[in-house]
């Protein structure tokens, strides 16, 4: 990124008092409200605009009637700290934040799968629950600025919960014989791709339809134009099912036998959901791979594309441990 490119920051830099201890208690929460992340200590920033210069300005405010000092300027990083590695301190927080939502989401989802009770049951309080994770979800995404991938999967989740309160089917109806190994198609997903969409794109190219054209789109609602076929999305053909993420349930539905593809989507799946259920030594360093992918490329074309070239290093390192199967101890098959 030369100068020229480089983002325009708003840097808070402040001094408290050592006493009282609430006054510094009050500015951490503060500054964790509107967004802001510390890239050294007591020196906090935001993007600019005028949003945040109005809220950090309200904030020294507090600071300054408190008995501290400090100074809100504008900057650009030029050498040292880059604007990438800034961005990655943004997300990583919000990735924080989405990760508490979605496990929680989960949680829910599993209990009310199992059925231990029915979500419409007015003693459980089911749509207060999904209630309450869309205001926390709400509060996550106005402040997350660089549109962080578990976005995505934190809105699709409340709202497979909101449908199952609701008793409407949290998922569309797929004709086997139409979607089977289907050409030519269209086939839509959420921007800003992550793990399980970086996945199936790579599945679908791949395994399942070579002439693919691929759509992103900005929200998880979506409604599918002739030829389209949704994917890891609310109410899409493929998405989520109980347990499995989208790229098992691909994988599933067209019966596709490849033993390389098992170790892989225990890979993907420990990644997306987040539940270490497979525990694969190539987890970790996949992982870190892919959040250097989308580190690297904002723009999903050039992710996916890229992804893409990810996904068949790791598949041609698990084609050729020939007779590598899933340890005993899960017991399942995909």
């Amino acid at each position: 990124m030369t100068p020229d490119d480089s983002k325009t920051w708003l840097i808070l830099i402040h001094q408290l008092p050592p006493k009282p201890n609430a006054l510094r208690v009050k500015i951490w929460r503060r500054l964790q409200q509107v967004g802001a992340v510390a890239i050294k200590q007591s020196v906090y920033a935001l993007p600019l605009s005028e949003q945040s210069r109005e809220d950090l300005s309200w904030i020294l405010k507090e600071i300054v009637e408190g008995g501290g000092e400090g100074s809100i300027s504008e900057t650009r990083f030029l050498e040292g700290l880059t604007d990438k590695q800034v961005i990655a301190l943004f997300q990583s927080t919000r990735q924080s934040d989405y990760e508490k939502i979605i496990q929680e989401a989960r949680q829910l989802h599993t209990a009310w799968a199992s059925g231990l009770g029915d979500p419409r049951d007015p003693a459980l309080k089911g749509p207060a629950q999904v209630s309450r994770l869309r205001r926390r979800l709400d509060e996550v995404t106005a402040i997350d600025f660089f549109q962080t991938p578990e976005q995505g999967t934190a809105e699709t989740l409340l709202q497979e919960l909101a449908a199952k309160g609701s008793g409407e089917p949290s998922t569309a109806p797929v004709d086997l014989e139409q979607v089977s190994r289907p050409q030519g198609k269209t086939w839509v997903t959420r921007r800003n791709l992550y793990v399980d969409r970086l996945a199936c794109g790579w599945l679908i190219r791949r395994f399942i339809d070579n002439e693919a054209v691929f759509k992103f789109v900005r929200g998880p609602r979506y409604v599918p134009q002739p030829g389209e076929l949704r994917f890891d999305m609310f109410e899409g053909e493929f998405t989520h099912e109980g347990v499995r993420c989208t790229f098992e349930r691909m994988i599933q539905r067209f019966q596709l036998q490849d033993q390389a593809l098992v170790p892989l989507a225990e890979i993907v799946h420990d990644i997306d959901l987040k539940d270490k259920k497979y525990g694969r030594s190539e987890t970790s360093g996949f992982s870190a791979l892919l959040a250097g992918l989308v580190a690297s490329h904002p723009d999903d074309e050039q992710r996916l594309e890229e992804g893409i070239r990810l996904f068949d290093n790791l598949y041609t390192y698990f084609q050729r441990r020939k007779g590598e199967h899933s340890s005993p101890k899960q017991g399942e098959s995909l």
